[in-house]
């Protein structure tokens, strides 16, 4: 005879069959301080409340039910706080153990275009990188990790695209996503022009999805979300194309051409005199022509969390103030010595 319990064990032995069917994949967000990454997150976690300051690297995660089982996918969600000067605590979410169920969203703040290609090429090279050297871990165990990653980047484009000889298609999965596109929309309209192809340029030859966003307008907030879902669970991913400059972009990876994005922006008078030695670099000098860069890899920039009330810990706090207190008086006895020996050399 069949007892309730002997039924409730056997349910449970279906549902850990069925969680073994459950995917992990990670999505690692960085960008420019204050543009806007909480915010995205936020919104496709469908939570309604007013964004935080991000402290060095911050950790979240959805799930998503999997067919009519029990099983659930995970998507692990990690921040970078601080524009680009945190770059090395990248080695915690891009490791050996998540290179092939990982991607990388970087956001550019689209109202502050003099901090746009510098944190787009700080972020890039740092990201790249951290999983060569994630690769050289993952040779140990897997040592055709490289050859498979190469492959997977080139189907994303696209192994028959006209320009595949040209890209150097990112190891992972990449997102590329252009905020406060409210703002934008206000700028001048050579001005943007600029911006939108030169971000043209660097996701297709980086192989990435190029896609605006604002919070303000919720069609964006709709399909930024649905780019997140697609690396997280594995959606089928948008492939509508929008590149019109008076419009927010929305370029699927592998849907664009050199072609289609057309000529750097300058004159030809202009582009003889550049000194570059590949394409990244005209647009580079094209860009920062019109938009001269601000460095913003400053930790001084960035707001100090040990002041944050909500980390407050009485004992610690009046152990650091009685410290900063010796070496403030430290330094102003240095001074007085320095000083001291200078008019002495100067007596002498």
């Amino acid at each position: 005879m069949t007892t309730l319990w002997d039924l409730a064990i056997e349910q449970a032995g279906k549902d850990q069959d069925d969680g073994k069917n459950a995917e992990e994949k990670n999505l690692f967000i960085v960008g420019a301080k204050n543009s806007g990454k909480t915010s995205i997150i936020l919104r496709f976690l469908e939570r309604n409340e007013a964004p935080k300051p991000t402290v060095a690297l911050e950790y979240t995660y959805a799930r998503r039910s999997k067919g009519h089982n029990m099983a659930k996918d995970i998507g692990h969600i990690w921040e970078l706080g601080g524009g680009t000067w945190l770059s090395k605590l990248m080695d915690i979410p891009l490791n050996a153990d998540t290179l092939e169920n990982g991607a990388v969203m970087i956001c550019v703040d689209l109202s502050k275009p003099e901090e746009i290609w510098f944190t787009l090429e700080s972020l890039l090279a740092s990201s790249r990188a951290r999983i060569e050297a994630a690769i050289a871990d993952a040779r140990q165990d897997n040592p055709g990790i490289r050859e498979a990653l190469q492959k997977r980047a080139l189907a994303r484009v696209g192994e028959d695209h006209a320009d595949r000889n040209m890209l150097d298609p990112f190891p992972v999965p990449l997102v590329i996503v252009g905020t406060k596109y409210d703002l934008f929309q206000d700028m001048d309209s050579e001005k943007r022009k600029v911006i939108c192809k030169s971000l043209r340029f660097v996701a297709h030859t980086n192989g990435a999805v190029l896609q605006f966003f604002s919070t303000k307008i919720e069609q964006l907030v709709q399909k930024a979300r649905a780019v997140i879902t697609n690396h997280l669970f594995g959606t089928i991913p948008s492939k509508v194309l929008q590149t019109e400059y008076n419009k927010p972009l929305m370029v699927p990876v592998g849907l664009d051409s050199l072609q289609a994005i057309g000529n750097v922006p300058l004159s030809d008078k202009d582009v003889g005199r550049v000194n570059a030695r590949n394409p990244v670099d005209l647009w580079k000098h094209c860009f920062t022509s019109y938009f001269p860069q601000t460095n913003t890899d400053n930790p001084s920039k960035v707001e100090d969390p040990s002041k944050d009330p909500k980390y407050a810990e009485p004992a610690i706090d009046t152990l650091r103030a009685q410290k900063e207190e010796e070496l403030e008086r430290y330094r102003r006895q240095s001074e007085r010595r320095s000083q001291k020996t200078r008019y002495d050399d100067v007596a002498a």
